[in-house]
């Protein structure tokens, strides 16, 4: 049988409790028999001086030194005693022989023989008490407590007379004690039952939210993520369930992502290979003549480096996934990166007629990072900026340095970003749909790996646009560079630098 949290809980809750209880019982029982013998005792050997005093008032002196008590009146006052604490009182002499008997509820006593010489001993010296038969005189046990009638004689000298004894039926206090014991366990079961009613609530709730994410975790294994667990308090489990849902939402996006992505992929992938084999095929069979073969290798061509700009991209994000990709810091210029990356995009802002500012007379930024990265974050954002910027706007790029940190900044003209889409910008596979639905060869990759590769260097990217104004990417990165004084020269001519997103080196 499958043990389940609920039960194992229950179990040991249970069985604390019970034990508790049980420990708490004897306790009280085990104190309330004391208490209660200690009364007991104190009862009858209060009552045994009373009477140990009121023989030694009437006791008389006769012929020979001996003495003699006024039987009259102790067996009135004896009988009264013992019925008063239901106990027998009994008067011996000196030798032990019963004199005067006052029977209460101690049961059958045999006072044909005396009491034992022992008892009478430590009797006469003070004090006695115990717990037995008095050697025999009782059938059944018996709490016994024995005072000594002391009186003065003519030299005024103390001296003992006999011995007053009270006795007290132990099948009373068993009585009683049993009586305290069946208390006990009523009590015992009715809070035994309350608290296990209580338990079993609080252990049923405590796991329902568990079973519950057991049940979702085994919906996203069947590949349903659309089960949530509800938060009905703030406590941990509470705090486990918001985490689950958390989590839930994590892999429904990323789940989602990925099918975006491989949809994305597959379309990315088929496209170029199409057009590829497409003019491939009709310059083999002679359908293209051969005066526009220059031509379409040209396209050719352009597909090749697209797909070549997509499997890059796709392992670049293989590597973040993995934690592969690591920086390769050193020191170089930032300025000539953006230059260059400039030069390779001469063409495309000629044909739109994209004015670039903030080029002219723009100083030598040196910077600790990876070059091949950052070339490629710049590459990423003049090619986003490029691609959105309208016919005849303008490019403007601006680079400080300052506060220990180094900021490029590129802001293009052109329809601009909606503002519930802003925040997106920067996630794995997002592509707008509206304003940059004119993106057809993006994957929604760039920018995401453009921010990954700001945050590895330890800066930040932001992005800020204005509707049918304007877009602006800023980023900054943590530097130790020392600007260089002097111009760096940057003009748009003819370059033979590579334009695919990895950069130089790559």
């Amino acid at each position: 049988m499958k043990k389940t949290l609920f039960k194992k809980y229950l179990r040991i809750t249970t069985a604390i409790i019970l034990v508790s209880f049980l420990a708490i019982s004897i306790i009280i029982l085990i104190f309330i028999t004391d208490y209660w013998k200690s009364e007991k005792r104190s009862l009858l050997q209060k009552n045994a001086e009373n009477v140990a005093m009121l023989a030694a008032g009437t006791a008389t002196t006769t012929q020979h030194n001996l003495y003699r008590l006024n039987m009259d009146t102790m067996e009135a006052f004896t009988k009264a005693f013992a019925r008063n604490i239901e106990s027998d009182i009994f008067i011996t002499d000196t030798d032990g022989r019963a004199i005067l008997l006052a029977y209460g509820s101690a049961g059958t006593v045999d006072v044909s023989e005396p009491v034992s010489r022992d008892i009478m001993k430590q009797t006469l010296k003070g004090l006695y008490s115990s717990e037995g038969t008095m050697d025999g005189m009782y059938q059944n046990k018996c709490y016994t407590v024995g005072v000594p009638i002391i009186v003065s004689d003519s030299n005024g000298s103390r001296q003992p007379i006999g011995a007053v004894f009270a006795v007290y039926n132990a099948k009373t206090f068993d009585a009683f004690r049993w009586a305290v014991i069946k208390v006990l366990l009523c009590a015992l079961i009715i809070a035994f039952g309350v608290s296990f009613a209580v338990v079993w609530l609080f252990t049923y709730r405590l796991v329902q939210p568990l079973r519950k994410m057991a049940s979702a975790a085994r919906s996203f294994g069947k590949g349903n993520f659309s089960a949530r667990v509800p938060v009905t308090s703030h406590d941990e489990i509470g705090q486990l369930a918001e985490a689950f849902n958390n989590m839930a939402d994590s892999l429904a996006s990323s789940e989602t992502a990925n099918r975006n992505f491989v949809a994305n992929v597959s379309h990315e992938l088929k496209t170029p290979m199409t057009t590829i084999a497409g003019f491939i095929d009709g310059i083999l069979d002679g359908t293209i003549p051969p005066e526009k073969e220059k031509h379409y290798l040209g396209i050719v061509s352009q597909e090749v480096k697209r797909l070549s700009r997509l499997v890059r991209t796709m392992l670049d994000l293989s590597r973040i996934d993995s934690g592969a990709l690591k920086l390769r810091p050193t020191r170089f210029d930032i300025t000539n990166t953006v230059c260059v990356v400039l030069l390779s995009f001469e063409q495309k802002i000629e044909k739109k007629k994209i004015d670039v500012r903030g080029m002219d007379g723009i100083q030598s930024i040196y910077v600790e990072g990876d070059p091949d990265m950052l070339y490629q974050v710049v590459y990423n954002l003049v090619d986003n900026a490029v691609k959105f910027t309208n016919e005849g706007g303008y490019l403007k790029i601006e680079l400080s340095q300052g506060n220990g940190r180094t900021t490029v900044a590129l802001e293009n003209s052109g329809p601009g970003i909606e503002p519930d889409e802003l925040p997106m910008v920067f996630e794995r596979f997002y592509k707008t749909d509206k304003s940059r639905s004119r993106d057809k060869n993006g994957m929604g990759l760039g920018l995401y790996l453009v921010k990954t590769i700001i945050r590895m260097h330890g800066g930040e990217i932001t992005a800020s646009s204005e509707q049918d104004k304007f877009t602006r990417f800023e980023f900054w990165i943590p530097d130790k560079a020392v600007r260089q004084k002097g111009g760096t020269s940057c003009r748009l001519v003819e370059t033979t630098a590579d334009t695919s997103p990895g950069g130089p080196g790559k």
